[in-house]
């Protein structure tokens, strides 16, 4: 099992060297020791490039080409593994301790329903956050991370998701450019470079290898050929914007596995434990959160450990917050509002998996969100130009 290294050694300590180099508030993360914040600090353009689903384990499966070339080491994600609870670390520069956004799906008690986060829908499917009247920013209540640098900062994010809920609310008072494609993305993050002398911070987000991933799997050769596709765009990037003073950090979310058909559990297939059950599973299909019926745990206990053993660990989820998965000093005071009575972390390859009614199935190859090596260490990769 692969947990985070939230000391010296993960994408939040990652972020408290950002937040130091841009003379930002000073976070409660340590900053990592083999990334020298004064270093930063002598460039111009700091840019952090998140190349989401790029595990290190992939990387380091790879021919060797301009992010092989160019990678100082490893860190970890952040518990889960997942997009939802990194994007916002990098958004945040938060750990989930503190910015408790958990996974895909997460019940939020003060609206009464399960969401799905990143999109800021009811998980039954429905209209967004602002169109429910809900404030986004007031719901999550996070400090971007743009407003704690003293720099100014820019996101370049898919157009598709630019004016999502949760990027507004995480935004801050960054500008934001959009991008329809790889070239797209990298022209308008050059574009940003030249434009002012000043020091600046630029995030830069790509999803492609995380959707593939997904579709066909992260092993496939669709993914190889998507992954060859950005390292050749990263090599001709560094090479437009050669002189100008940048320093480009490449990292990602989180990495992936491929799950073979056998190891997909389905939760039909278990009735009497989706009887002890009070709501959907939250969570991510690697590490799910059960929010167990009133007299039911006991059921719910002998069930997963009589039927489930060889296939989940199960945890009380108030251990995980004292056992540090999720970061260390104060929790969110809705942590463990979103973490549900017990947690089901899978082992090896397996996933779980629950349907609503009319939602439409479908199935993962590649997925995220466990503690194995693949899904937990990324990259860090820092090349100068």
């Amino acid at each position: 099992m692969a947990l985070p290294d939230y000391r010296d050694g993960s994408i939040v300590n990652l972020m408290s060297s950002i937040i130091q180099a841009a003379d930002g508030v000073a976070p409660q993360y340590p900053a990592l020791t083999h990334l020298d914040a004064l270093d930063l600090r002598e460039h111009r353009n700091m840019l952090l490039l998140v190349l989401d689903g790029l595990g290190y384990e992939f990387l380091m499966q790879r021919d060797a080409g301009v992010l092989r070339r160019h990678l100082e080491g490893k860190l970890t994600s952040v518990f889960p593994s997942t997009t939802a609870a990194a994007i916002t670390t990098y958004l945040t520069g938060d750990a989930p301790q503190q910015h408790a956004v958990t996974g895909w799906f997460m019940y939020f008690r003060e609206l009464g329903a399960v969401m799905t986060v990143l999109r800021g829908s009811p998980r039954f499917g429905g209209v967004d956050f602002s169109h429910s009247g809900i404030d986004a920013q007031r719901l999550f209540g996070h400090i971007p991370i743009c407003n704690r640098l003293s720099v100014p900062t820019y996101m370049v994010t898919p157009r598709d998701i630019a004016d999502s809920d949760f990027n507004i609310a995480h935004k801050g008072s960054a500008e934001v450019h959009s991008y329809a494609s790889l070239s797209q993305m990298f022209a308008a993050t050059a574009t940003i470079i030249r434009s002012r002398a000043k020091r600046k911070f630029i995030y830069c987000y790509w999803p492609g290898l995380d959707h593939v991933g997904h579709s066909y799997g992260i092993d496939s050769p669709r993914a190889l050929a998507h992954y060859q596709e950005v390292d050749a765009a990263c090599g001709e990037f560094l090479e437009s914007i050669r002189g100008s003073g940048t320093m480009m950090l490449v990292t990602a979310d989180h990495g992936m596995i491929d799950v073979p058909d056998a190891d997909n559990i389905e939760l039909d297939d278990h009735p009497d434990l989706a009887e002890t059950l009070a709501l959907p599973l939250c969570g991510e299909r690697r590490v799910a959160y059960c929010y167990v019926r009133p007299g039911r745990r006991d059921a719910f206990e002998q069930y997963v450990t009589g039927n489930l053993g060889e296939s989940v660990e199960l945890l009380a989820s108030s251990d995980l917050i004292d056992n540090g998965y999720f970061g260390f000093g104060d929790p969110h005071p809705r942590l463990r509002d979103r973490i549900g009575d017990y947690t089901l972390i899978m082992k090896q390859r397996f996933v779980i998996k629950d349907w609503l009614p009319g939602e439409a199935r479908h199935r993962q190859i590649g997925v995220h969100g466990g503690t194995s090596d693949a899904e937990m260490y990324v990259p860090l990769i820092v090349a100068t130009a």
